[in-house]
């Protein structure tokens, strides 16, 4: 079955809500949107799976182990299993997919 879904008028739950931000879930992946308000930052996590970021709107630092790179509307970023942060200063809007390793 194929679903549409329309990025920029999806609305999000805080990052401490996560989980709520999932809308496609898959055994191989899942979909999510997530928002940093303005000031906002994703803490350091450790992901064990691959990551595909589009930014919808907005800009931020990522960073991926001990690199960084700014990313901005229209941008996309892919990273292997890393330990990730994010921190903007104008506010970012994103779609993350998670891909399980095999």
């Amino acid at each position: 079955m194929m679903q549409v879904f329309n990025l920029k008028e999806m609305t999000s739950y805080p990052y401490e809500e996560r989980d709520k931000n999932v809308f496609y879930k898959a055994e191989e992946f899942k979909a999510r949107i997530t928002e940093l308000p303005p000031g906002g930052e994703m803490p350091t996590c450790d992901m064990a799976s691959y990551v595909i970021f589009y930014v919808i709107e907005g800009t931020a630092e990522l960073r991926v182990n001990q690199e960084k790179a700014n990313i901005k509307e229209g941008q996309c970023f892919i990273t292997e299993p890393a330990t990730l942060s994010m921190k903007t200063k104008d506010g970012i809007k994103i779609m993350g997919i998670q891909i399980n390793k095999s």
